[in-house]
């Protein structure tokens, strides 16, 4: 999809020149895929403010360099970054948060290096707002995602470890087409649920637990991110209340996800349904967070975080209660903030599931 790449370069290559800049070096892997398609371990991108660009990556990636972004004049040499850098004059805006210090210095000591100024996160910015196919990968990678869960939840019963658990859902998501996990598969049972990120260990899962699996397929380079609750054999009454009151504090984040929304605001309509309750103590982490080309990316939703939302912008919505000793819920959904309402692309039903 060479036009779409190109479209995204054009739309940097405007903040490049905004910034009073010749050109922008790209070096985070992530954003060099997103401006050009390639995938890679090593590869860096030099966008210059006349919409111009120039790939460099090594031997290893060359030939598929060739085939995914043909437009572009390709610099094979394993310091990729330096290559670049001696092509550029004048001032040079490169990614600040993601160059060392030595990476830094070095650049900086090439043969008429160019002026080195901070470029932001300007790609990552760009990155918030997905175009339809982007989207469109999101939504494969998170029906995968349900697939899988409907496919493993007959599995869990008394006497399974969560660890065997987690292997379940990450093969039933391969075997349905995913590329892989999109990141390390979190199931946690009884008191451990206590625990947001818990890893996934030997315990035996036991009549009356609750159940917290938080998972993803990956696809295309998109990250789908779901997690349900369930409770094994029976729910008590202490389960029930905390699972409602977890349901109804992530209706409350989907309905205020809308565009123009202040992300802090956001995370406090959910927030403020569990502090009402009494337990706002019991829901330590931020609402949610952008999901694309990376688990985690921006918008990031909390009490302590700036910013709006917009159409077209991915996002989680994930509130939790985890009670020390005894167990958690968190219910997390992936989401499209549409202008008029969230597309849920997680499907999964949220009612309390009694395996």
């Amino acid at each position: 999809m060479p036009e779409i790449h190109e479209a995204r370069r054009a739309r940097l290559a405007e903040l490049v020149a905004a910034r009073d800049a010749e050109a922008a070096l790209i070096t985070r892997l992530v954003n060099v895929r997103y401006l050009t398609g390639l995938a890679s371990s090593n590869a860096a991108l030099l966008v210059r403010a006349d919409g111009t660009a120039v790939l460099a990556t090594d031997g290893r990636y060359a030939g598929t360099a060739a085939r995914v972004c043909p437009e572009l004049e390709c610099v094979v040499d394993r310091a990729t970054a330096g290559a670049l850098t001696a092509r550029a004059a004048g001032r040079l805006a490169f990614e600040a948060h993601a160059v060392t210090v030595e990476a830094h210095d070095e650049l900086a000591a090439e043969p008429g290096a160019p002026e080195l100024v901070p470029l932001g996160h300007a790609v990552e910015e760009l990155r918030m707002v997905k175009d339809e196919a982007e989207i469109a990968l999101l939504r494969e990678a998170c029906a995968i995602t349900d697939q899988a869960f409907d496919a493993v939840l007959p599995t869990i019963r008394p006497g399974v470890t969560e660890r065997a658990i987690a292997i379940a859902l990450d093969r039933a998501m391969i075997d349905l087409g995913a590329e892989q996990p999109a990141f390390a598969t979190i199931v946690a049972s009884g008191p451990n649920g206590a625990i947001p990120h818990h890893v996934p260990s030997g315990r035996v899962i036991e009549h009356g637990d609750l159940v917290t699996m938080d998972f993803g397929a990956l696809q295309g380079g998109y990250h789908a991110d779901m997690t349900r609750t369930i409770a094994v054999g029976a729910a008590g009454a202490w389960e029930r209340e905390i699972y409602d009151l977890v349901a109804a504090a992530q209706a409350a984040g989907l309905a205020a996800a809308r565009p123009d929304a202040v992300t802090k605001e956001v995370d406090a309509a959910a927030r403020g349904v569990i502090e009402a309750a009494g337990h706002g103590d019991e829901f330590p982490h931020g609402l949610g967070h952008g999901v694309g080309l990376e688990i985690h990316e921006a918008p990031l939703m909390g009490y302590d975080k700036t910013g709006k939302l917009t159409d077209r912008v991915p996002i989680t919505v994930e509130p939790g209660v985890y009670v020390a000793g005894r167990g958690g819920v968190r219910i997390e959904d992936t989401l499209v903030v549409r202008a008029d309402g969230p597309e849920l692309l997680t499907k999964t039903t949220k009612d309390l599931l009694v395996s």
